[in-house]
This record gives structure tokens, sequence and C-alpha cells, in this order.
């Protein structure tokens, strides 16, 4: 099995899409407004895909309530300093910054929606 998709349930599907594109490296794969706004979203790799959307049947998370830990999306990112500083200056806020026992450096933020995006570079890459 591979994994073809994570999906997040968010408010302005668009916007969301956007911001993913201009400011991660995203790609829009495919795309609707009907019946419900949907975008699925590959990654550089272009082996990975989000699915970000806004079906009526289901509310919308609070994410920016909830601690990053528990829900986040994670990049291997090897300028973190300088990722940081575009990524703020396009709208997501720092949370932290830090060094793992390990070795790795990991900084948290969110976009400005309120969903946590981790920034990884690993002492030892895992991919």
């Amino acid at each position: 099995m591979k994994i073809e998709h994570f999906a997040y349930q968010v408010e302005d599907v668009a916007a969301v899409a956007d911001w993913y594109c201009e400011h991660l490296g995203f790609q829009v794969k495919r795309g609707a407004d009907d019946p419900f706004p949907v975008r699925f979203l590959a990654d550089g790799s272009g082996d990975v895909m989000i699915e970000i959307y806004n079906n009526p049947k289901v509310n919308t998370p609070d994410y920016a309530s909830m601690d990053p830990l528990i829900l986040h999306l994670a990049f291997v990112c090897n300028e973190i300093e300088a990722t940081i500083e575009r990524l703020s200056a396009a709208g997501a806020e720092l949370l932290l910054t830090e060094t793992t026992p390990a070795g790795d450096t990991v900084a948290m933020l969110r976009d400005p929606w309120g969903l946590a995006i981790q920034l990884c570079h690993r002492a030892q890459p895992m991919i």
C-alpha cells in the first residue's frame, strides 16, 4: 500500500490551496468547485498529496486551537531559518524552533488558517 493523500477540511479552499502552491511548492493535480470545493495538491516530489476541501456535511475543525503535536504537516527543510522568514512574511506564525536529542532541527509554524506546519532538518535523513 502507498498513501495517496491526507485531507484537511477548510473554510476557504481556493485561498489555502493558492497559499500552499505559492509558498510551499505544491501543484494542483485536480480541483473542482462542484459539488463542493476541493483541490488535490502534490508536493514538490509529486509523490505525496494533500486534499484541501470544504464538504458541507461536516464542520471545519478549529485547527488553531489544537496543539500542533496533535496534527501537523511536516516538511523536509534544509534551510529552516530562511524558510521561517519567508513563510512568516507570507502570514505564517512561528510557534517554536528546537533541536531534538537526536540532533534534528525542527520548527513549528501555523499557516494563516491555523493549520500546523513543521519544518524538519534531520541529522540523519529518514527519507
